[in-house]
């Protein structure tokens, strides 16, 4: 890509096509002006059948062949978590805007090299946080922005499975494919949306602790999965739980799990108290109910309680999140620097500072 100019028809290559993957090539073949030129993945079949439904030119086994492909202007990176920085760095270090799913990288280190690798490069590095862009959230910043709820001092998030190990035996449970269990892979987006809504106070120290009580014994995913027979062992937490300190006096209580005995259904929530009123975010899922909402709680000048359900707004996610990282290409070199993977790399460090904390049983400072 030019240093200054943009061009008119944006060429992007897909790296990865398992779920993640495909609704990159979804997000970006419904944009004006975006083609995806290229996709890699080591599934034969489905790149196949990707390819095909998408019309996309060229397929790849590797990804370093499609990092290396002439013409691309941007990469987006939907594998293991253990490639997001070998393959970021790759890409920028060849000119390209790289989106990277998240989180960013497995440590606060590899996610420093993809920043630095950002910055020197001059160009887009984001990370694909799109529970910011779900419409409860959206409509809950915007009240918390207007001052409804006065100033927040304590706020408790989380996400919670009863049986939702991503893959017992899979790369997902080995910490050197992963940099973690639960924490990494959904903490990290309970964490993000929590300091998104907070107005992204500074963290002050951690106080974590993790679990790994049901995955150890082969519980908590598929039914017929025998932990003997597995090819990796179990060896990341399947449950965390996080004291946050922020600036300001704030605290953030984070918890994580993807194994405990509970509700059948997925929860993911939010909860705020503010010196004005207070706000709760509530969303369940399973393949019996799918339920959603957000509601306010505060008083009229008299006292008197006006308790509301908030009217949320419409879900973004990953199309929300292309639609940004081409969007932030597309407004030039001058917006470029501000997309430079470093929020997503404070994510980083927070979850590091947590896995010390757990493992040195200890309050770490950032």
């Amino acid at each position: 890509m030019n240093e200054k100019t943009v061009p008119a028809t944006l060429k992007v290559g897909v790296v990865g096509v398992g779920w993640a993957g495909q609704q990159h090539v979804k997000a970006f073949s419904a944009i004006d002006g975006v083609e995806i030129v290229a996709v890699a993945g080591m599934e034969t079949e489905l790149l196949e059948s990707i390819q095909s439904e998408f019309n996309i030119p060229h397929g790849f086994a590797r990804w370093e062949d499609l990092v290396e492909l002439d013409g691309l202007d941007a990469v987006s990176v939907a594998v293991p978590t253990f490639l997001h920085a070998p393959i970021t760095v790759a890409a920028l270090e060849r000119g390209l805007h790289v989106l990277s799913e998240k989180p960013l990288a497995r440590n606060g280190e590899e996610g420093a090299a993809m920043v630095a690798a950002a910055r020197k490069a001059g160009r887009v590095l984001d990370v694909v946080f799109n529970h910011r862009r779900r419409g409860d959230v959206t409509k809950l910043k915007s009240i918390i922005d207007e001052g409804a709820l006065g100033r927040p001092y304590y706020a408790k998030a989380s996400w919670l499975r009863r049986r939702g190990i991503p893959t017992l035996g899979s790369w997902f449970t080995n910490p050197e494919l992963a940099g973690g269990g639960p924490l990494a892979d959904i903490g990290v987006h309970v964490l993000d949306y929590a300091l998104h809504l907070l107005g992204e106070p500074k963290v002050i120290s951690v106080s974590a602790s993790t679990y790994s009580e049901l995955g150890s014994q082969g519980r908590g995913g598929d039914v017929n999965y025998i932990a003997a027979s597995s090819s990796h062992k179990f060896e990341v937490e399947d449950f965390a739980s996080a004291f946050i300190r922020l600036e300001g006096g704030v605290t953030l209580l984070v918890e994580a799990g993807w194994a405990s005995y509970r509700d059948q259904a997925d929860l993911m929530d939010f909860r705020v108290y503010g010196t004005d009123g207070g706000a709760e975010l509530r969303a369940a899922q399973s393949h019996e109910i799918s339920e959603a909402g957000l509601r306010i709680f505060t008083d009229d000048d008299n006292g008197t309680s006006i308790d509301y359900e908030a009217e949320t707004l419409e879900d973004g996610n990953h199309p929300a999140v292309v639609e940004e990282f081409v969007n932030a290409i597309r407004a030039g070199e001058n917006e470029w620097g501000s997309h430079d993977g470093s929020v997503a790399l404070s994510r980083a460090l927070v979850i590091d500072a947590c896995y010390t904390s757990a493992r040195e049983q200890r309050e770490v400072r950032l």
